[in-house]
């Protein structure tokens, strides 16, 4: 067992390693439930009476995000006894705004979440930089073994990304907003489909243009020589 909560850093010796297509699908697992369960909302609230009580589709959406995130943060713990430091960091952000947004009845929150967890992580990523810490090596150490230049490079590239994203997310709420005024359903909808479909896709492309970087600094796996054996 680990004796930290959370994950252990880049190439860290006796760390517990995660398939990385599991641990892709637990952090997207919990984004895919929020754009189901806005667009499925009043069939999920017939069948479940207590959901009905939330609010409009949003609400509910928000409640099964928020649900869906911290059973994909147990799943983490009960397979590698330490949390992710990504996922954790989004899902603490995630409990306090979707708590604000079901409290207060105001979707603003949640619509702000991602622009908020988007700059608290490129504020993490650039602050590590700074301070001679390449922290994403965090999240894809045990999909890529990089070395201290390269995974510089890569949270230097991500810490930029994760700013546009942010900036990406203020101008289509926001807009979308001004657009389908005053249908908010389907700026609500535009907005949560944006976020799963379009961001998704938006970060595949930027990981594929990662690609020559990842093979100029990968580290080669290297083979301890054995000793010759006197007979």
């Amino acid at each position: 067992m680990s004796d930290h909560i959370v994950e252990d850093g880049p190439n860290a010796p006796h760390k517990r390693e995660m398939n990385p297509l599991l641990k892709f699908a637990l952090e997207l697992g919990p984004l895919l439930v929020f754009f189901f369960a806005n667009s499925r909302s009043e069939a999920l609230a017939a069948n479940l009476p207590f959901l009905a009580g939330l609010g409009g589709p949003l609400f509910v959406a928000t409640a099964l995000f928020m649900t869906a995130t911290a059973v994909a943060l147990a799943v983490s713990w009960a397979m590698t006894r330490t949390l992710p430091l990504m996922p954790l960091v989004s899902g603490a952000v995630v409990l306090v705004f979707g708590t604000l947004t079901l409290w207060l009845q105001d979707e603003t929150f949640i619509k702000m979440k991602p622009t908020i967890v988007n700059l608290l992580f490129a504020s993490v990523l650039l602050g590590g930089l700074l301070f001679g810490k390449s922290l994403l090596g965090y999240v894809f150490d045990q999909a890529f073994k990089l070395d201290a230049e390269g995974w510089r490079k890569l949270t230097l590239r991500w810490g930029l990304f994760f700013i546009v994203l942010a900036v990406l997310n203020e101008v289509v709420w926001r807009g979308a907003g001004i657009v389908y005024a005053p249908d908010t359903k389907a700026a609500d909808d535009f907005w949560v489909a944006f976020k799963v479909w379009a961001t998704m896709p938006l970060t595949v492309v930027f990981m594929l243009f990662q690609l020559p970087l990842l093979k100029r600094h990968a580290l080669e796996e290297q083979t301890v020589p054995v000793p010759p054996t006197l007979e």
